[in-house]
């Protein structure tokens, strides 16, 4: 007997056998069930996730022949049926729509159409790649589709549903296929190979899941590629050795020299990738793939379900995301993706690759600005930085109880003493509140005022706990808790015109690089601006 391949072995063959798309085929069954099927579907989606395997469940539903009519549990033997699943239904016609796109072939179609169905109720079009028509053939195609025999019904599939033209998408009814997440695929993987009575390691069907990229049917090909090894049990290594897969330990090997700023050891566990086999290209992708999952691992705690990892895989995640922080991540996570773009286009994929592992490797850890602050401001770092660019005279340590100022009622008392109160603040905060004054306080609430071109200061003082660190030193210097309302001054940039928008993002950007707690950070890592990007 000819070996029939998974994907065709173990394809849906009801509604309720659907994986990864329940609420579509649920959709159907409802309207089967209430007598509502309209006359043309459009299901669209990547490939792999079920679009013609859905097509052909409700072919079957429609025309089951041991029902009195349709149904939504079709029987799955009866002639019309079976006829279906091999694709030789006589009423059921499958049409390639990237062999058959010509306006002659649209025209034999409509001709056919009005002969009623040899033995079935309906007859039943389905038209694959149904974008690759052309625009003649989909005009001829049109007045069909406006009025369609009662016999015929259609379901047009496609990946590229934008190329389909909206005449012929508004007469459809669009159904748009999800990819398949990694746990159904994992789920559905693992079904297969114990039916099939085959032994397998965990880390491999997981791996399996996330190669597949949202596609079932990629999912099975690929796993049918690994049984014709031959390999009794297979395992997470077959993959690098029969698909050319990067091995998951060198990956992490690589990412963890990274981590340590081990420059020698990552050029190491690049070479070792690289002589593998695996493309410089690859190597980018594992590692973006990988430092994603650090990525979430670090925002979200090592059980989100939004990384696909064995208890084992997610313990060495965890550890592994101690090396970084999540700005370090974010920016390799970018750094790599624009590197593949280059590599694509050049001759010296490799040097590009290695001069970029070296960069992450041999830089300094990104940290976020309050925590290089709050290094900057202990007394050895501060002396440390004051002595070598003489910038400041040495700041007086606050002492507790001492300095003290009695609760004023009246704002311009408080502004006269703003600068005083400022100061213990540290020059990170105290340099955003420069930009801020008081303008009024009642009931022991302080409100400051910032101007309409300085809301990024603004933002930065509500953020990093420095609106609690404000609140702290009003409270100890006033004896009594004092809360804080921030604001901006009317007159956004927001409703300038456009010549005024741009002086004030020049503005902007000469305050931020003027800004105290800026300069503070560039003198402690002897660094310059390259670039102010509006993150908002």
């Amino acid at each position: 007997m000819a070996y029939t391949v998974l994907a065709r072995k173990y394809r849906s063959q009801t509604f309720d056998d659907v994986v990864g798309q329940e609420p579509i085929a649920q959709t159907l069954k409802n309207a089967i069930k209430t007598n509502h099927v309209a006359h043309a579907y459009l299901f669209t989606g990547t490939r792999g996730v079920g679009k013609t395997t859905m097509a052909r469940i409700l072919a079957k539903s429609l025309n089951c022949l041991k029902a009195d009519g349709p149904t939504a549990e079709p029987c799955c033997k009866c002639d019309s049926c079976l006829a279906v699943n091999l694709g030789e239904d006589i009423d059921v016609i499958e049409i390639d729509g990237a062999s058959n796109r010509r306006i002659d072939d649209i025209r034999d179609l409509i001709n056919n159409a009005v002969y009623r169905p040899a033995r079935a109720r309906f007859k039943i079009y389905i038209i694959d790649e149904v974008h690759m028509l052309t625009t003649e053939a989909f005009n001829a195609l049109l007045k069909l589709l406006e009025e369609p025999p009662s016999h015929v019904k259609f379901i047009f599939a496609t990946t590229e549903p934008q190329k389909v033209l909206a005449t012929i998408q508004s007469r459809c009814q669009r159904f748009d296929f999800r990819n398949i997440s990694p746990a159904y695929i994992s789920k559905q993987l693992k079904s297969v190979l114990d039916q099939e009575k085959i032994k397998y390691e965990e880390d491999l069907v997981l791996a399996l899941a996330k190669l597949a990229n949202g596609s079932m049917r990629d999912a099975l090909s690929l796993l049918d590629r690994l049984i014709s090894t031959g390999v009794e049990t297979l395992t997470a290594s077959l993959l690098e050795e029969y698909l050319g897969c990067p091995n998951s330990e060198k990956v992490c090997g690589l990412v963890a020299a990274i981590g340590d700023s081990d420059a020698s050891g990552a050029l190491a566990a690049t070479g070792e990738l690289t002589n593998s086999g695996l493309t410089e290209v690859q190597i980018a992708d594992a590692l973006v793939d990988y430092m994603r999952d650090l990525m979430v691992v670090k925002a979200a705690g090592a059980k989100s379900e939004l990384v696909i990892l064995t208890e084992q895989q997610r313990k060495q995640a965890e550890q592994l995301a101690e090396k970084f922080d999540i700005a370090g991540l974010v920016y390799s996570i970018t750094t790599l993706e624009k590197l593949r773009w280059s590599m694509k286009n050049s001759e010296s994929a490799r040097p590009l690759l290695e001069a970029t592992i070296l960069r992450l490797a041999m830089s300094e850890h990104f940290i976020n600005v309050d925590s290089l602050l709050g290094q900057s401001n202990s007394p050895q770092d501060k002396k440390k930085v004051i002595t070598e660019h003489h910038t400041a005279p040495p700041a007086q340590p606050d002492v507790p109880g001492q300095g003290r100022l009695p609760l004023i009622s009246e704002i311009e008392s408080i502004k006269d003493h703003w600068q005083e109160i400022i100061k213990s603040l540290g020059p990170g905060t105290a340099g955003l509140l420069s930009s801020a004054e008081p303008v009024r306080f009642e009931n022991n609430t302080l409100t400051l005022e910032f101007a309409a071109s300085c809301a990024v200061q603004k933002q930065m003082c509500e953020s990093n706990g420095r609106l609690e660190q404000i609140k702290s030193a009003l409270t100890e210097k006033f004896g009594v808790p004092i809360a804080v309302e921030l604001r901006l001054a009317a007159g956004t940039a927001n409703d300038l015109p456009a010549p005024d928008k741009t002086r004030i993002k020049s503005q902007r950007q000469n305050e931020i690089i003027n800004d105290p707690a800026v300069k503070t950070v560039l003198m402690g890592l002897d660094a310059t601006i390259t670039n102010i990007e509006n993150t908002q």
